[in-house]
């Protein structure tokens, strides 16, 4: 016999999850098509040669890699982006600004943590070949109104650019080489802290595990300007912008990459997104190497162990490995697993166990006919309704069915009621609050609670009021 199992950082979803995960998919793609983005798929295995080398070292050392038959090296998607660049620059007829969204599983074999799986569903939008800063501004929007939509509780999205930490290496004389190691440790800034970014700038340490911590070698006064850098804070993101433009006064070109961030934080001003919403965060980092400009994430407050839960940024050079020109292109991602955990955390996610709302019973086997005739009517009129499919059982057993399963409504028909043309229709919930009260079976038989008899042709319009509230 075999053992049932599953390998390491991946989960089965059974249908509380996945009920739950679908209404929050639903959601998030009202938000996307409001924005006008239209839906694309592709393949989870690309050619290993197209993952490769897109996204930097660390995620290179995440893919997945595969053999097909013909012998060809393939890898499981680890993002959403790397396809849509491909995509974009195998078929020569897309209409730019191509703005798509997408929702797929991807796959990195990292290290499992809460909230973090090896397999786990992104659903993106991006905007491909629109340049200005109106797109990310766009994107962030879309965020904060995906977000409210979710109805997540209170958040923060931080942006800034990846242009800027370019900066900060001319500020702090750190070769532009060196930039992928230090924006990847930076991008650790909310999960280490300030004190372990800075040892792994410098000297490297030892983790909590035992396990050494390689420092990248910067000098004492390497690192105090990135300090200097990371601690500018301020209420507002003008305030911030303004002490950013003071510190790198005599780094050429800062004002004119400053310029895009501010002219993005005008325009969310415009729009009502202010800065109890979004601010400007110098730290945001982003870990993947493909990103040119903006960067953005969004955190919820309630929950900031889970980390970002909706990222992205500017990736205007991702296509040019592809074509050898680069094509602009903005987007985000929200990591549908980890915000489904964190809600489920904070108990702001409805867990039903079924999509069924009506259970028809089926007690006589002389009435399956009507029985049938009643499901396929309620399911008609919009009702998501199930019939008892199993072997005759006594009442109770049904209702106990219906009870586990949370399903509201159950329709009851004996011989009695289908002579006289009515039925019974029995509110599950208000049952099981007088269950509390009653105090013997006798009175729980005679209050017959949460019942109502209404004549047969009635029953559709009725539940229909009944679930509308």
């Amino acid at each position: 016999m075999v053992e049932p199992r599953l390998s390491r950082g991946l989960r089965d979803l059974l249908p509380d999850a996945m009920l739950a995960r679908q209404r929050m998919i639903d959601t998030i793609r009202g938000v996307y098509e409001l924005y006008g983005f239209s839906p694309l798929e592709t393949p989870a295995v690309e050619y290993l040669d197209v993952l490769s080398g897109s996204a930097g070292a660390e995620a290179q050392g995440q893919i997945f890699e595969a053999t097909n038959p013909e012998g060809e090296q393939l890898g499981l998607r680890f993002d959403l982006t790397v396809p849509l660049s491909r995509v974009v620059s195998q078929y020569q007829d897309l209409i730019f600004p191509f703005r798509r969204y997408q929702v797929s599983p991807v796959w990195r074999a990292d290290k499992p943590e809460p909230g973090r799986y090896r397999q786990f569903t992104q659903f993106d939008l991006d905007s491909v070949g629109a340049e200005s800063e109106v797109a990310d501004t766009e994107i962030i929007a879309a965020m904060c109104d995906t977000l409210d939509a979710l109805d997540v509780g209170p958040y923060l999205v931080r942006f800034s650019s990846r242009k800027i930490l370019n900066l900060l290496l001319e500020y702090a004389e750190i070769p532009q080489s060196g930039g992928p190691a230090v924006f990847r440790i930076l991008d650790k800034l909310d999960k280490i802290g300030l004190g372990k970014v800075k040892l792994e700038l410098t000297s490297g340490y030892t983790d909590e595990s035992g396990a050494p911590i390689s420092g990248l070698g910067l000098s004492a006064g390497q690192v105090e300007k990135i300090e200097r850098f990371l601690k500018i804070k301020a209420d507002s993101r003008s305030e911030v912008l303004e002490l950013l433009r003071a510190l790198f006064g005599g780094v050429d070109n800062a004002q004119q990459e400053i310029d895009v961030v501010e002219r993005i934080s005008s325009h969310l001003d415009a729009l009502g997104y202010e800065s109890n919403r979004v601010v400007v965060d110098l730290g945001i980092a982003r870990g993947l190497a493909y990103y040119t400009g903006p960067v953005f994430e969004a955190v919820l407050l309630d929950a900031q162990q889970f980390g970002s839960v909706f990222a992205g940024g500017r990736y205007d050079n991702l296509v040019r490995r592809f074509t050898g020109r680069s094509i602009p292109a903005t987007g985000a991602s929200i990591g549908v697993d980890r915000l489904l955990a964190a809600l489920v955390e904070l108990d702001r996610v409805e867990q039903r166990k079924t999509s069924s709302q009506v259970l028809v019973s089926a007690m006589d086997p002389a009435l399956m006919g009507e029985y049938l005739q009643i499901t396929y009517e309620l399911r008609r009129a919009g009702i998501r309704t199930e019939m008892h499919v199993g072997k005759p059982k006594r009442l109770g057993k049904q209702l106990q069915r219906a009870d586990r399963l949370e399903i509201p409504y159950v329709v009851i028909m004996g011989s009695d009621e289908a002579q006289r043309g009515v039925v019974t229709v029995k509110e599950m919930l208000v049952g099981r609050r007088k269950a509390v009260e009653v105090r013997s079976h006798d009175e729980w038989k005679a209050g017959r609670f949460g019942q109502q008899e209404i004549a047969r042709k009635d029953l559709a319009k009725t539940l229909r009021l009944l679930l509308d509230g």
